[in-house]
């Protein structure tokens, strides 16, 4: 695979007229850096104030996306910023997206770079332009794309860098990528690969999987090739690599999710165990201090009581494997009371029962919690409910498929949240993935599998 870096631009190879540009949507992890009360939260009136238009209107969040591009790309690495002359004429609201550009207007002595800077909304209004002084790098510098990333980020991916920490120094796990004849499900793969969590086991079409490596630049050096004729025999013959115990976990690669686990849940040949399966997203969310995992989105359209208890166990365990002992669960529905006309409140209600007689044991569980009492202990607090899981849970168990679907879908488009998918309570965990994912969205996903595979093989007998 190409070499993952970044390169800054010394003194001595700026030239008159180079520019570099970025685009970023202003979020509301962008808005409560920038207004933020005592106790490090965002009073959510602010969001509406006058303050906060001041605060835009007066070029703050453009001043810094100016500084982050100076840091990351123009120079780059190893350049400081001395002075600047910047004029606003203009305001950006919460969801508008910006182009920001500098450009090398005049390269002075002592390694001093005079930089032309903008930044201009999508129609093409500007809102912030002048100038910068900046002092260049006198040598090359290399980072590692990821940390320009995070460093553009505001603050993501956090929980999951914290994920990828735990999970170094495992054994890698042998992994079954299913059909990887995409770019992003053979990039993904050979990249977990490279990073130590697995050892991945390609299974599809040979020439399809070569053919797209070779067209992305992406080494197959000491990777396993299963040659299968089509993507159902690829499922259907990974299945059986982990049933057979020659594979430790299972990833999705290109092809649909039904098709990926119809063998797996197959009562022939399958990988069921007693208990049932159920997915879980493990979000990253920017606003949140911690892992939010939802459950369950993909596999389980209308559980019912009992299935419920299994899916609150399953993610139970995987929380616990993410290092928490005590993984607090908030019950979700559209209240807070029970009421026997909503199955969700009764359910949720039963489900706390059955953790205090011990039926579900290693979390603290609550229900019902409507979404706003669940994740805010302000909303918690102002209808009086008093609960050690409102407002601080690290799971949210939905009522049915398409509450959890539409929920962790909202986070990730509206909130810029990180997800990482895996499948619990077959033989082995399912690494269950979008298509549209990007790479690190699956390396996560993959060092969540490592932490789960290596949480069974420490757990008593």
């Amino acid at each position: 695979m190409k070499d993952d870096l970044i390169e800054n631009i010394p003194y001595s190879k700026l030239e008159t007229g180079q520019s570099a540009s970025l685009t970023r949507k202003l979020t509301l992890s962008d808005l409560r850096f920038h207004v933020d009360d005592d106790q490090g939260q965002l009073d959510p009136k602010m969001v509406s104030s006058d303050l906060y238009y001041r605060i835009i209107t007066h070029g703050m969040w453009g001043t810094a996306l100016i500084a982050v591009l100076v840091a990351t790309r123009l120079p780059g690495p190893g350049s400081r910023l001395l002075a600047n002359d910047l004029r606003y004429n203009g305001s950006v609201g919460l969801g508008d997206t910006v182009a920001v550009t500098v450009t090398v207007r005049e390269k002075r002595p002592d390694r001093q770079v005079l930089l032309d800077c903008e930044v201009r909304t999508e129609a093409g209004v500007r809102v912030v332009h002048g100038t910068a002084l900046v002092e260049a790098p006198e040598r090359q510098i290399r980072e590692s794309r990821e940390a320009l990333e995070h460093s553009e980020a505001g603050g993501r991916r956090q929980q999951m860098q914290r994920l990828l920490r735990l999970a170094a120094g495992l054994e890698p796990l042998r992994t079954a990528v299913v059909h990887p004849v995409d770019s992003h499900s053979l990039a993904g793969a050979v990249e977990a690969g490279h990073r130590g969590l697995i050892h991945p086991v390609l299974v599809g079409p040979e020439w399809r999987i070569r053919g797209v490596a070779e067209e992305h630049g992406l080494a197959l050096d000491h990777v396993d090739i299963i040659d299968t004729e089509h993507s159902h025999a690829a499922a259907a013959r990974s299945v059986e690599l982990a049933r057979d115990g020659e594979v430790g976990a299972l990833m999705k690669g290109s092809l649909h999710t039904d098709e990926f686990m119809q063998p797996v849940v197959s009562r022939h040949g399958g990988l069921r165990t007693d208990r049932r399966m159920s997915h879980v997203w493990v979000m990253d969310v920017p606003t949140y201090p911690r892992p939010l995992c939802i459950t369950d989105s993909a596999l389980n359209i209308r559980p019912d009581l009992m299935a419920k208890a299994d899916i609150t166990r399953n993610v139970i365990e995987l929380v616990q494997a993410m290092g928490v002992e005590q993984p607090r669960v908030a019950i979700l529905s559209a209240t807070e009371e029970v009421n026997p006309q909503i199955q969700s409140t009764l359910d949720a209600a039963a489900l706390c029962k059955m953790a205090d007689r011990g039926q579900i044991r290693g979390g603290e569980l609550d229900g019902p919690l409507a979404f706003d009492n669940a994740i805010s202990e302000v909303a918690a607090r102002t209808k009086g409910i008093r609960s050690p899981v409102a407002g601080r849970p690290d799971i949210l168990l939905a009522p049915d498929l398409e509450s959890a679907n539409m929920l962790g879908k909202q986070l990730r488009y509206l909130a810029d949240a990180e997800t990482a998918g895996i499948v619990l309570g077959a033989r082995v965990p399912v690494v269950l993935t979008s298509r549209a994912d990007d790479m690190f969205s699956r390396i996560a996903s993959c060092a969540i599998a490592l932490l789960m595979a290596g949480r069974k093989e420490r757990k008593p007998a």
